[in-house]
């Protein structure tokens, strides 16, 4: 095995992929049993090498030095993973559950299908954040490309500068909640009241990114629930 187990327990163990393979690093991390004393990974030379870091499901904190490819944290079920760089397409592609920290930019598709989980991105989404989410809850303190939200079921978007064309479009019940510009709605998405609950939600969701900005600030969106059964007036938006 390539990975250096540290002396000290509670200090991180380091897996060096400019040494080991990326089927060890993913086969070592899912091996991790939820009582685990080893709690804290970290992943050098990442090199961009897609699907790191997947599918883990023990309580443990995996932090990868660099930038990751397609699929960082995929499947994740109550693992902390940090980036430490951007990522590309799907990062936490079907979260359950955890917590997934980019600190760069993410590519398109971030958050796809999640059902739980909070995933925080540092700087700029790509198109379709949030597509088709489940129950996750994100937050992007840059701009979200085009059709963010795009047939999002449930959970939460919260976006701190512009959004792209198409926000929200066949939305189902998940919130959106944007503090800069909106370039347009998508179909059946709508501006909404920002009620008491919604100020609730956003408030503890901006605490855990560590954003220190007011729900005022935000404007919500949601959808107008026109589009949950055919109707022939409605047919040009399905």
């Amino acid at each position: 095995m390539s990975s250096v187990l540290p002396k000290n327990i509670e200090e991180a163990a380091t897996f060096d992929l400019a040494q080991a393979e990326l089927r060890e690093l993913n086969a070592t991390l899912q091996a991790l049993p939820a009582d685990t004393n080893q709690t804290s990974w970290a992943v050098l030379n990442p090199r961009g090498a897609h699907a790191l870091a997947v599918g883990l499901t023990a309580p443990v904190t995996v932090t990868i030095q660099g930038h990751a490819g397609y699929y960082c944290a995929g499947m994740n079920d109550g693992a902390a993973v940090v980036v430490d760089g951007n990522v590309g397409t799907g990062v936490a592609e079907n979260m359950m559950s955890g917590t997934v920290h980019v600190k760069g930019d993410a590519s398109q598709s971030a958050g796809a299908t999640a059902h739980g989980g909070l995933l925080i991105i540092e700087g700029n989404a790509s198109a379709r954040c949030g597509i088709s989410m489940k129950g996750l809850d994100i937050v992007v303190k840059g701009n979200v490309g085009h059709m963010s939200a795009f047939m999002a079921q449930s959970g939460n978007l919260v976006v701190c500068g512009d959004a792209g064309e198409a926000l929200g479009d066949s939305l189902y019940e998940a919130r959106i909640f944007v503090k800069g510009k909106v370039a347009s709605l998508g179909a059946d998405c709508e501006k909404k009241e920002m009620t008491a609950e919604d100020k609730d939600i956003l408030s503890a969701l901006l605490q855990k990114a560590g954003i220190e900005t007011k729900p005022e600030a935000f404007t919500r969106y949601g959808s107008a629930r026109k589009l949950y059964h055919f109707h022939v007036d409605n047919a040009g938006a399905y």
